[in-house]
């Protein structure tokens, strides 16, 4: 009799083992969609602000059409990526793009000084800061899943729950270089 209540209570206490190892890790997958959701979320706020900065630049350099077109296929291509390395591909030419725009106001002071340029200026600034911790929440949030799949009882649970591993958002080379601005 005392043979069985061990079995029951070993059991159970296994069984609890995995429930709650499979729950951690469903929050843990969650955390991880919310991350690139977050991501997701500012990418799409900045690319909604570039067009207002560039037909606040237009007024004062129509000549520079070439930047400007540059900046809207670098926005395009940033909104339509849709998983962390196509995003990561997609950063540097948003970057480069709008630093050619930021590089307009060194050229036209009364640009420099227009307060919608200023205010669209302090905006993009602020977003990629958003995006900045955005991105490494995101991979926070995808390495702390992936130890949870990779170490035990986790590795079991995720097995039988198939739980893949998740994509890192890295920089590619592109992200890593000096950003070189020229007219």
């Amino acid at each position: 009799m005392v043979a069985v209540i061990i079995i029951v209570v070993v059991v159970a206490l296994l069984a609890l083992l995995l429930v709650g190892s499979y729950n951690g890790i469903v929050r843990m997958r969650n955390q991880v969609d919310n991350g690139w959701s977050q991501i997701d979320v500012q990418i799409k706020r900045r690319a909604d602000l570039i067009p207002n900065l560039v037909e606040t630049v237009k007024g004062y350099a129509a000549h520079e059409s070439g930047t400007f077109e540059a900046v809207v296929a670098a926005r395009n291509a940033s909104v339509a990526a849709s998983s962390p390395s196509e995003a990561a591909a997609a950063e540097a030419p948003m970057v480069a793009a709008l630093g050619k725009i930021f590089a307009l106001a060194e050229a036209y002071p009364d640009l420099k000084a227009d307060a919608n340029f200023r205010q669209l200026q302090s905006e993009i600034t602020a977003t990629e800061d958003r995006i900045a911790y955005a991105r490494q929440f995101y991979n926070d949030s995808v390495t702390r899943y992936h130890n949870k799949i990779d170490t035990f009882p986790g590795v079991a649970v995720s097995k039988i729950g198939s739980f893949p591993h998740r994509e890192l958002f890295e920089a590619d080379e592109a992200d890593r270089a000096v950003p070189k601005v020229e007219f």
